[in-house]
């Protein structure tokens, strides 16, 4: 790569980790990034998924006061991402990368209409439950949490973009919480994911890791992730909930065109 391109790299890892601690696509511009300028798209998966890693650190350090109170949730649903994104990184070593092409904007589109929705779904959520906003779940509720973060664990072990809108959807879906607390759930259980997922391929594809590649993007999302932290906790749920939904249409618009 030219001088020019690294850097770009660099700051499209900035990018990245500031919408990570947002939303949770930041991958939709490191990944096009890097295969714009001829990186492998495997290599550009693995390697983008190490060095967002840094980001994925900043992000939710500064967002650890909203997760105070959510522990009773997380405990089951970290081990829940943990083991999905053993299976997606095991998932993308052995499959073509043309499996998820056509699952991958199906599961945005969901996720985007349950966000929208989030506030009536919490409302009817409220109805029937009473709240859950000392972290207690039915057992309906609490498998479906469990399972389905299994499922974006997966999926974000296989291929990293939009894992945190697929979160935010599930948490929408089921929970009756604040949208900055869910937010930071998200970039913790988001940061397993990139943790477990960069660790496999670290162990099993050493050689086919471009590190300039992935130690550019840790500086860039490194900062990144601090600066969406920062500003994404300012934001009303409202002004968050317009940003997940304008970002995840601009992902969806480049996965299909």
């Amino acid at each position: 790569m030219t001088p020019l391109e690294l850097f770009l790299v660099a700051l499209a890892g900035l990018g990245a980790g500031a919408i990570n601690s947002l939303v949770g696509s930041g991958t939709l511009i490191t990944f096009p990034t890097l295969v714009a300028f001829g990186v492998p798209p495997v290599t550009a998966t693995m390697s983008n998924a190490i060095g967002l890693v840094a980001g994925g650190v900043s992000g939710t350090w500064g967002y650890r006061r909203e997760l105070r109170g959510q522990w009773t949730r997380l405990r089951w649903q970290i081990p829940a991402s943990f083991g999905g994104a053993l299976l997606g990184a095991w998932l993308l070593l052995h499959l073509p990368e043309t499996v998820f092409e056509t699952v991958v904007p199906v599961l945005l589109v969901l996720a985007l209409v349950l966000v929208v929705l989030q506030p009536r779904i919490q409302a009817w959520v409220s109805r029937r439950s009473g709240g859950d906003a000392d972290g207690r779940l039915g057992p309906v509720r609490t498998t479906l949490l469990i399972g389905g973060t299994f499922a974006v664990g997966a999926y974000g072990g296989y291929f990293t973009a939009a894992q945190g809108i697929l979160l935010m959807g599930l948490f929408g879906a089921l929970l009756n919480d604040d949208i900055q607390r869910q937010n930071a759930a998200k970039n913790l259980l988001s940061l397993v994911v990139n943790v477990v997922a960069a660790g496999a391929y670290i162990l099993v594809a050493f050689d086919r890791i471009d590190w300039t590649v992935a130690a550019l993007i840790a500086a860039g999302s490194l900062v990144g992730g601090h600066l969406g932290a920062l500003y994404g906790r300012r934001l009303s749920p409202t002004a968050l909930r317009i940003v997940i939904v304008v970002v995840g249409l601009v992902g969806l618009y480049r996965l299909l065109f």
